[in-house]
């Protein structure tokens, strides 16, 4: 007895993912069911390439039908996915996803885990960009190799300028780095600052993107409020260390998103430099700075805590040398830093699902 489309999609009620709290079917992610006898064959359509729940999810599909329909059948499931964006969020241009990276104070590594992350985004199969809003110490032509680039500049058809991202690694980057010297300091006040940076999101032809990433500079300042009432941003992350005069001021800075007239969804927050494991003694870890500070902050705060990254010489020499750790993609720190753009996509789609109820 052959099985029925109607067969597939009742047994796949039974699927629930468990971030969206509803079924597969119900949430429209299964697409062109078809059937030839017992073979069975149809898309799962994620909300990201980044899902860390794609194999439960397959697996549970699977066990679904096989319970409910026929334990003979034979099953293919394609997995594809389609980034979501918010419902009524005016997006720029084909941008779905505005998230920014923020810290309470430099030198806590943002930059380092704002451009690891839209690598690792991107090698999943995403469309990613990458802003550095740093104005005063931007850190992307360094951690890109592009110290000496220069972005071109194409006219449009209504007579506009736009500046041309740069791509490398899979990511289209614009940073206020490429438009200045290196060497020399940027004195600049509030209102240029923020007028620099706008022109980056404004003036900048950044095609079809699912994410784009803005590492912020540290501290609350006028590029913050300028950026989060420009745009509309679907969440931010916030970077710290453990120690207690880093916390301090994340605080701060967290506390800074949630505040009404700004009302940004805290995505989580990342704990760097948690711990150090030497290369010898591998099972060992010393922390160093303290130990579970940005996690008892995600706590404090009610926010999700995305994971820890720890002190690896690695990602210190990867990015003075223009080669983004994650790029190693067998190391320990890139599957650190993969997990993290995995729940932090994970974080973007649980948003986006709480201002609008999918088509079925």
């Amino acid at each position: 007895m052959s099985i029925t489309v109607e067969q597939v999609l009742s047994a796949l009620k039974n699927v629930e993912d468990p971030d969206l709290k509803k079924d597969l079917v119900t949430l429209n992610m299964i697409k062109d069911v078809e059937i030839e006898n017992r073979f069975v064959r149809f898309t799962l359509e994620l909300t990201t390439p980044a899902c860390p729940l794609k194999e439960m999810l397959k697996n549970a599909c699977v066990n679904a039908i096989k319970h409910f329909v026929d334990k003979e059948a034979e099953i293919a499931i394609h997995v594809t996915s389609r980034v979501t964006t918010p419902v009524n969020s005016n997006s720029l241009d084909n941008i779905k996803n505005i998230i920014l990276v923020s810290s309470g104070k430099g030198g806590v590594g943002k930059s380092t885990v704002a451009s690891n992350l839209a690598v690792s985004l991107a090698a999943e199969g995403a469309k990613v960009g990458l802003i550095d809003a740093d104005i005063y110490g931007p850190s992307v032509p360094t951690m890109f190799g592009l110290r000496d680039a220069k972005p071109s500049a194409r006219e449009t058809p209504d007579g506009k300028t736009r500046i041309i991202p740069i791509e490398k690694f899979g990511v289209k980057l614009l940073s206020l780095g490429f438009f200045a010297d290196p060497d020399q300091p940027v004195p600049w006040r509030g209102p240029m600052a923020s007028n620099a940076v706008k022109q980056l999101f404004n003036d900048a032809d950044w095609g079809e993107l699912d994410y784009l990433i803005v590492d912020l500079p540290p501290g609350t300042g006028d590029i913050h409020i300028t950026i989060t009432q420009s745009y509309p941003i679907t969440g931010a992350v916030i970077v710290t260390t453990p120690q207690q005069v880093a916390l301090a001021d994340t605080r701060k800075g967290l506390a800074m998103f949630l505040m009404p007239g700004i009302n940004i969804p805290v995505l989580g927050v990342v704990e760097n430099m948690a711990y150090f494991t030497p290369p010898e003694l591998p099972d060992n870890k010393y922390h160093l700075f303290g130990k579970d500070g940005g996690k008892l902050l995600a706590q404090q705060f009610n926010v999700p805590f995305l994971g820890e990254l720890p002190i690896v010489q690695q990602v210190s020499e990867a990015g003075d040398s223009g080669l983004p750790a994650v790029l190693d993609r067998t190391s320990f720190v890139a599957q650190a830093f993969g997990a993290i753009a995995g729940r932090i996509a994970q974080q973007v789609a649980i948003a986006n699902a709480t201002l609008v109820t999918p088509a079925v």
